[in-house]
């Protein structure tokens, strides 16, 4: 027997809203009358007592008075549901309830998608739902707020048995791929729980890192041919529930290292190491792959794979899968075979990719990224329908908007989001180029596009730490500091040699006050070789202003080689540059206000002059400087690729750095930039309270 279709639909979660049959909202502008529905339809079955509806929504008249004023109210919305055709009230002397058969609520489709163990329809209502909190526009005064708060509580808790139940089936079954998206549906609502779902993730796991493999051939000019068997083989083992793979970032590092395996293995945070060799003679190749303890450095197993370069090309994926089966049974661990999109069948194409992505990964260096793009398009020449290769090529575009002084920031942000397009179009598992897509969605002040797509991206590739990032700082320049850290420490633990990952890491426990915590993870940045400017940040917050300065200048140091002045911009000599770098320091580090001042003055300068207004140079130092104007002119007016690191640091609250979230038109730069809409569906910031929550 068919369910009858439901004569009206109430969203609970965020702002009420009612939808008539057709689809149409019934505004309900008497917002007691609004209040009387959304009180009911949170138990569509339990009626509510007309003396206590009375006393709730007209607290402090007489009782008669709000008797009388309950009875106009209920005849108002029952002419107005009428005309709607939606015949929802049942009204006695005595009690008030609905016509429970005949209303539908996002609420109650939840809880039916969890119960009747529909889970992807139940982890899309939740992404949906987000950290939007029940009824969160009614206030009443005290007695209100306090039955309301009891009801949320309630359902709250009837969710998270819900879910928990859900899970421990899904874990039960072995259905480990809707497990993971349910739970990380949950994370997105609770982030509380994120810090312990994510430890219970890594914890119990096999931690492994596949180094680069060896190439004893000078024909395969550069290693790349080896490069795609361990490209293949970090694919196919991360999908493995019970391994966490090392990053890519992190596991080339050691390409060329003089560091034993104990001590990369340490580096890596990992038990076990697998490494190998190519050798080609003539036709013929043989793949030789071992598994090393990374304790020991000893070898406990080894493979060897041998066929012709062409017949390794065609079937590198079964080559992939069956050294991951012998590798697993090596561990002990029962493992089920995963699909593995084909990336390409054309081996000139493939071996363009390998080398443009692995001149992307470098990122940094004269002409790098610029090769890097070229040898991409030339690729995608040969192989159109390469999607890995249209996600690379995405990543290199806005790479070159970030470490380079580009002019064209929006032009390569605009690159960036076509060529993500494509590969999402060619393959829409790419949560890579979802990720892509997220960078552009805020240079369009769509903050909320943004996290719906870092969440979907997640959703795909939740093993992927550039992915697992790029999530993390999206929800640090949201100011959702709490429910970031766990993402950017997850990212970091997987891929723990990518030196640029440490500032998200830094400014993560700024944010939350915990110096020490960020003052470490700067030093480790800087220890990597890259800018000390979050790392001065953090030490100026401690206290030692002398240090922080000190810090802030040693990226001097660093010109032309990690950082590089504004496009644009003419080379300073060499003492001209030294005292700007001074200027700088004192002003946003030494405490003294006329230093301040002062270099407030030279970023008016800059605004003024320079060919981008928005370049990160005046960004970043606004930021820190608490310089409230320059940072609404600047991200107000802009936000690129890489200037918009600097929301992240908006949320410390320390001085001077809280002056621009205290500064009164700050709501409206916020509204402006599209973060008042994104705290509105995934919840507000750990800084400000929600303006519609009781008081």
């Amino acid at each position: 027997m068919s369910q009858p279709v439901a004569a009206a639909r109430f969203s609970l979660f965020g702002g009420f809203q009612l939808l008539a049959p057709d689809g149409s909202e019934i505004i309900i502008s008497n917002r007691r009358a609004r209040a009387v529905a959304a009180m009911l339809c949170l138990a569509p079955d339990e009626p509510i007592d007309r003396d206590h509806l009375s006393k709730l929504l007209w607290p402090g008249r007489f009782e008669a008075q709000a008797r009388a004023s309950l009875r106009q109210c209920l005849l108002d919305l029952r002419k107005l549901l009428a005309a709607a055709d939606c015949e929802l009230l049942e009204v006695s002397r005595s009690r008030v309830s609905l016509n429970g058969g005949s209303v539908r609520s996002d609420l109650a489709d939840l809880e039916n998608a969890l119960a009747a163990g529909d889970w992807a329809q139940a982890t899309a209502l939740l992404l949906a739902i987000g950290g939007k909190q029940i009824l969160d526009q009614l206030h009443f005064g005290e007695d209100f707020e306090t039955w309301l708060a009891e009801r949320r509580q309630s359902i709250e808790q009837r969710l998270q048995t819900s879910v928990s139940d859900a899970l421990a089936k899904l874990k039960a079954s072995g259905n480990l791929a809707d497990h993971e998206k349910l739970l990380d549906a949950w994370m997105v609502r609770h982030p509380a729980a994120s810090r312990v779902i994510m430890a219970g993730r890594q914890s119990g796991r096999t931690r492994l890192a596949i180094l680069p493999f060896a190439s004893l051939d000078s024909k395969d000019d550069h290693g790349y041919f080896a490069d795609g068997i361990v490209d293949e083989l970090i694919t196919t083992l991360g999908q493995i529930p019970q391994l966490l793979v090392a990053g890519r970032t992190s596991s080339f590092q050691f390409k060329d290292t003089h560091l034993s395996l104990p001590e990369i293995a340490d580096v890596l945070r990992v038990s076990h190491l697998v490494e190998g060799s190519v050798q080609r003679q003539d036709a013929d190749v043989r793949i030789n792959v071992r598994l090393i303890d990374g304790q020991t450095g000893f070898e406990s197993w080894g493979y060897s794979y041998d066929g012709t370069e062409d017949d390794i090309f065609a079937s590198r994926e079964q080559v992939a899968r069956t050294v991951t089966r012998e590798l697993c049974t090596a561990l002990e661990l029962d493992i089920v075979d995963h699909d593995v999109r084909r990336m390409t069948d054309n081996k000139a194409a493939y071996g363009l990719y390998l080398q443009g992505r692995a001149l992307t990964r470098r990122a940094i260096g004269d002409g790098v990224l610029e090769t890097a793009i070229k040898l991409l398009e030339q690729a995608l020449e040969l192989e159109p329908e390469f999607a890995e290769c249209w996600t690379a090529l995405a990543e290199a575009h806005v790479y070159t908007s970030v470490f380079t002084p580009c002019l064209d920031k929006l032009g390569e942000a605009e690159r960036m989001a076509e060529c993500a397009r494509n590969a999402i179009a060619l393959s829409p598992k790419q949560g890579h180029a979802y990720a892509m897509l997220g960078l552009y969605q805020w240079t369009r002040n769509d903050a909320v596009g943004a996290l719906d797509l870092a969440f979907k991206a997640y959703e795909l590739e939740p093993e992927n730490p550039a992915v697992v990032m790029r999530l993390g700082s999206f929800l640090l320049y949201c100011g959702r500091t709490a429910e970031a850290l766990p993402y950017v420490e997850a990212a970091i633990d997987q891929d723990p040699v990518d030196g640029r990952n440490y500032a998200m890491l830094c400014a993560a426990h700024l944010n939350l006050g915990n110096i020490e915590a960020a003052i470490e993870a700067g030093q480790r940045m800087a220890d990597m070789g890259q800018p000390s400017l979050h790392l001065a940040a953090a030490t100026a917050t401690s206290g030692d202003r002398d240090l922080a300065m000190e810090q802030y200048q040693k990226s001097r140091s660093l010109m032309n080689s990690v950082i590089f002045a504004p496009a644009g911009m003419t080379p300073m000599a060499p003492e001209a540059m030294d005292a700007y770098w001074l200027l700088a320091a004192r002003g946003i580090h030494s405490g003294d206000e006329e230093a301040r001042q002062q270099y407030c003055q030279v970023l008016e300068m800059l605004h003024a002059t320079l060919p981008d207004p928005c370049d990160p140079t005046i960004v970043w130092p606004a930021v820190w400087m608490g310089y409230a104007p320059m940072v609404f002119k600047t991200l107000g007016q802009q936000i690129t690729p890489p200037n918009m690191v600097g929301l992240m640091s908006l949320w410390a609250d320390v001085e001077p750095i809280r002056q621009t979230r205290m500064h009164p038109e700050f709501m409206d730069f916020a509204r402006r930039i599209g973060l008042v809409a994104a705290w509105e569906k995934y919840g507000w910031p750990d800084l400000l309270p929600d303006p519609s929550a009781p008081n």
